[in-house]
């Protein structure tokens, strides 16, 4: 695969050849609906920047198309240049799948989490209801409680007033001996 040092070099050889300042390149770029800042264009053009590193969809591909027009090649390019033109054409369409795909996965995800959402959502309503009828159930039995403890509390009343009231009988009571 042809490496982004080779590419750098022919742009710069086109940029020669074709005798364009670099305000002209920034508006070839911009001619074809891209966009790339005169100040990546200086360090693009500047001496050894070969063996610098740039974005390639970003910087280096409008440029391409730009001067080494990818979309044609004509017959008086020479073999380097068609070899190029050809890598070049190719990785831009791989690249563009792989946009697509991103898109695809992107709306698949989006889709993914709505799914997630609507069945998070589903589940909570129904912990809420479970949880409510639990919160009923738990006032009912604390209502019984209180019921059955009151009751307890009358009988056990009811008891010691008996136990009273048989201590203080005078048929069972004291001094009565018959």
């Amino acid at each position: 695969m042809i490496e982004t040092k080779e590419i750098i070099i022919k742009l710069k050889e086109a940029k020669k050849e074709k005798n364009l300042s670099l305000n002209a390149i920034v508006e070839m770029v911009e001619a074809n609906g891209q966009f790339v800042s005169k100040s990546s264009v200086q360090r693009v053009f500047a001496d050894g920047s070969e063996n610098s590193s740039f974005r390639y969809d970003d910087t280096i591909r409008p440029l391409v198309k730009a001067l080494l027009d990818v979309d044609t090649i004509e017959e008086t390019d020479d073999e380097d240049t068609k070899v190029i033109k050809s890598l070049l054409r190719l990785k831009i369409q791989r690249i563009q799948e792989l946009e697509k795909q991103i898109d695809d996965l992107r709306l698949m995800l989006s889709e993914e989490k709505v799914k997630s959402h609507e069945k998070i959502e589903k589940e909570r309503t129904q912990y809420e209801r479970h949880i409510k009828l639990l919160d009923e159930q738990i006032t009912i039995k604390d209502k019984r409680m209180e019921e059955m403890k009151a009751r307890f509390d009358r009988k056990d009343e009811q008891y010691t007033e008996l136990v009273n009231r048989l201590l203080d009988c005078h048929c069972c009571g004291k001094g009565d001996k018959a």
